[in-house]
């Protein structure tokens, strides 16, 4: 297992069946319920296969603070056309402007290239302006709509070489 270590967090690879990544996606499907005008249904969001997230298709990464608290979360799967997409990326509230989302970004990244792909994808809501901020400063350009996620307004995509 691989992780990433900073000052205030820490980012590894979990099994996302594991009870700290499925009580880290109820905090993201939650806080998108609250956000998004109609609710959030994960089932509507393009959702994933069984086995996307874990190697060798995919990984799933946990955000933890200093306590070992779960603040955040993300996934990487290798899509149909042999790019990797992002998924499900969220950092609580409580970690919000610390870095972590960039870190957990560049992790994510570095995993799609452990996956052997060149171009990463992902998608975000229009409620979303962070995330959309996030994603342009990292390198990411806008593209025509590449999944038919009915909560997304924005497609991005990245070169990793």
């Amino acid at each position: 297992m691989t992780s990433s270590e900073h000052v205030q967090f820490t980012i590894t690879p979990e099994p996302i069946d594991g009870p700290d990544s499925r009580a880290a996606l109820e905090q993201y499907v939650g806080e998108l319920a609250r956000l998004f005008p109609a609710g959030f249904d994960p089932g509507r969001a393009a959702p994933p296969e069984p086995g996307d997230f874990t190697p060798p298709r995919g990984y799933f990464l946990l955000v933890r603070d200093a306590r070992g608290e779960v603040r955040g979360c993300g996934a990487v799967r290798v899509a149909e056309g042999g790019f990797a997409e992002i998924r499900r990326m969220w950092i609580s509230p409580a970690l919000r402007g610390q870095g972590a989302g960039r870190a957990l970004l560049a992790d994510l990244e570095l995993h799609a290239s452990k996956l052997g792909c060149e171009v990463v994808r992902l998608d975000t809501a229009a409620e979303l302006r962070a995330a959309r901020s996030l994603y342009a400063s990292a390198g990411y350009a806008e593209i025509p709509a590449y999944n038919d996620n009915e909560y997304a307004r924005h497609w991005f995509e990245k070169s990793l070489v």
